[in-house]
C-alpha cells in the first residue's frame, strides 16, 4: 500500500510530466517506472512546493502501432501509482474503423425502428 498520488500534468516532446503528492515531508519517494519489464532510464523526482514534480521520457520502444502501457510504481513497496498509455498507428486506425462501422449500423436500426413507431402511433 502507498500514500502516493500522481496526477499527470502534460506530455509534451517525449516527456510525461506529473506532480507527485503524499510523500511524507523532506522525503524524496523513489519511484520505478517500466516498460514491457525493462526499466525506463533517466526518471527524475525533485521537490516543489506542496509535492514532487515528476518527468518520465518516453522510450523510443514506446512509441510503437497499438497500444503501449509504462507502468508507474513505488519502489519502496513495488505498489502501482500510475501508469502512461500510449496509442497509435495502423492498428489504432483499424479499431477505430470496425467501433465507427458498428455504430452507423446501430444508429439506421435505431432510426428504422423510431420511423415505424413514429408510424404506428399515428
Amino acid at each position: 500500500m502507498t500514500d502516493l498520488v500522481l496526477i499527470k500534468t502534460k506530455l509534451q516532446q517525449g516527456v510525461w510530466e506529473g506532480f507527485l503528492a503524499g510523500a511524507a515531508t523532506g522525503v524524496l519517494p523513489k519511484i520505478d517506472v517500466t516498460h514491457q519489464g525493462k526499466a525506463v532510464q533517466d526518471v527524475t523526482v525533485t521537490a516543489v512546493d506542496g509535492g514532487h514534480a515528476v518527468q518520465v521520457p518516453v522510450p523510443r520502444e514506446a512509441v510503437a502501432d497499438g497500444m503501449q502501457t509504462l507502468l508507474i510504481t513505488d519502489a519502496d513497496t513495488g505498489t502501482p501509482i500510475s501508469s502512461i498509455t500510449l496509442m497509435a498507428g495502423e492498428v489504432l486506425a483499424d479499431d477505430l474503423r470496425v467501433e465507427v462501422n458498428l455504430l452507423r449500423a446501430e444508429l439506421d436500426m435505431l432510426k428504422r425502428a423510431f420511423r415505424r413507431h413514429c408510424v404506428e402511433t399515428t
